[in-house]
Parts: C-alpha cells; sequence; structure tokens
C-alpha cells in the first residue's frame, strides 16, 4: 500500500549544488520580480500622467465651451446695452420733440381762440355800431 518515502543520504558536494542552483533561481526570481514591478510602476506611472493629460484636455475643452458661450452672451450684452443707450436717445429726442408740438398746437389754439374772440368782440362792437346808428336815426327823425 503505502511506504514511507526513503530517507535521503547527504552528500556534501551535491546538496552545495543544490543550495547553490536553489540560491540563483530565488535570486532570479526576486530580480524578475523586481525588474516586473518597476515596469508595471512605470507603466501606471505613464498611464496616470496620460490620464492626467486627457483630463486637463477635457477640462480645458469643457471651459472653453462654457466660456465660449459666455463670452458670446457678454457680447450680446453689450451689443443690447449700446441699442438701449441709442433707444433712450432717441426717446429723449421725441419727448423734445413731442414738448414743442405740444407748445406750438398750444400758441395755435390760443391764436385761434384769440381770433374767435376777436371775431365774436367785433360782431359784438357791430351790433353795438347798428344799435347806436339806429337810436340816431330815430332820434334824427323825430
Amino acid at each position: 500500500m503505502y511506504s514511507p518515502p526513503l530517507p535521503r543520504v547527504a552528500h556534501p558536494v551535491t546538496d552545495r549544488q543544490e543550495l547553490g542552483g536553489l540560491e540563483a533561481s530565488l535570486h532570479h526570481l526576486i530580480s524578475d520580480h523586481h525588474h516586473k514591478s518597476l515596469g508595471l510602476r512605470d507603466h501606471a506611472e505613464k498611464s496616470k500622467k496620460d490620464a492626467i493629460r486627457s483630463a486637463t484636455r477635457v477640462s480645458d475643452l469643457l471651459v472653453d465651451a462654457v466660456n465660449g458661450g459666455v463670452q458670446e452672451s457678454f457680447v450680446n450684452e453689450k451689443r443690447i446695452e449700446l441699442e438701449i443707450r441709442a433707444l433712450t436717445a432717441t426717446i429723449v429726442r421725441f419727448g423734445k420733440q413731442t414738448d414743442q408740438w405740444l407748445a406750438a398746437s398750444h400758441s395755435i389754439n390760443t391764436a385761434i381762440k384769440e381770433i374767435g374772440d376777436f371775431e365774436n368782440w367785433m360782431k359784438t362792437m357791430e351790433f353795438d355800431c347798428k344799435s347806436i346808428s339806429a337810436a340816431i336815426c330815430n332820434i334824427h327823425q323825430t
């Protein structure tokens, strides 16, 4: 059935060679591990720098996109402010013209009223003169 392993007989020369080979293999494994770790670290560092560059580029593009709209809005706002100032000046000018037209129409209206008053006065004077003339004729005939 099961037989226990046979005891190994130590050979001083063979054991040293085996030990040296094992030590060299271990040293080789550690060296390989160290080189792979350095390679992975370099790769990770390079990937990190690439990611940072990409993130910076994306953030710059986003800022440019947002600022483009903001800049366009700012330009439009300035243009609107200039238009508002121009419209305000036009409104003030039209207001002064309206006041001048109102003053002129008021003057004309007053002059027409005065002409009407004068005409009425003239009619009254004419009637009074005719009345006086008729009274003098009546007195003179009697």
